[in-house]
């Protein structure tokens, strides 16, 4: 297929990262509760391979609170989620201009693709013209023998450029966040994560 590589824009709701995958493996931005079971499933059912020190917590604390729709996901959930699809997805970090391919070592033959600012993941396709309707998006590429996709993947990498020359991204160690219960101000994921975990605050927003 001819055409140009669009961002297909996902909700900022804590599970894009679910939704995002939904919608290029099937064209459901809806799948987040249905994908958090599926990864929970997969942890619980090998807890020697997802082991504390993989997960960063226990194994069945880890299935709960990926269960949690206010939990993010991240590489350990994207290469769950290209195992049970059986498909290769890549993973357009705007910041780096980088492209994280999870389920590579198991040369699956398709490939769908996402693309990351640093906090939030919406998905990529491939579509006749820009403003073509979602319906005639392509998000599963066939992988050659070369291990490519073909002009999609150049496009998707150029689109990943030009987002980090317009600095479209969230530098995830610097970025300014102030928390919605109790307002102060913190610096950067760390103190984020060390705020959320003295007070039980979860709710960030980023501020400049």
């Amino acid at each position: 297929m001819e055409g140009v590589v669009v961002r297909r824009v996902i909700p900022s709701d804590n599970s894009c990262l679910f939704n995002a995958v939904g919608y290029v493996m099937e064209h459901n931005k809806d799948k987040a509760p249905e994908l958090r079971q599926v990864i929970a499933a997969a942890v619980a059912s090998d807890p020697t391979k997802y082991n504390e020190a993989f997960l960063g917590k226990r194994n069945e604390e880890y299935c709960s609170w990926i269960m949690d729709p206010e939990k993010w996901g991240g590489a350990i959930e994207l290469s769950i989620l290209s195992e049970y699809y059986g498909r290769e997805i890549a993973a357009y970090d705007i910041q780096t201009t980088r492209c994280d391919l999870y389920g590579q070592e198991k040369k699956y033959n398709e490939r769908v693709m996402l693309i990351y600012d640093g906090l939030h993941y919406d998905a990529l396709a491939m579509t006749p013209v820009e403003s073509a309707p979602e319906e005639f998006d392509q998000t599963i590429f066939p992988v050659d023998y070369k291990r490519s996709i073909g002009p999609a993947e150049e496009l998707a990498l150029n689109m990943a450029k030009d987002a980090h020359r317009k600095r479209s991204y969230t530098d995830t160690s610097n970025f300014t966040l102030r928390c919605g219960v109790c307002q102060i101000g913190v610096i950067g994921q760390k103190e984020a994560v060390e705020h959320a975990q003295a007070t039980g605050h979860v709710n960030f927003q980023e501020y400049r």
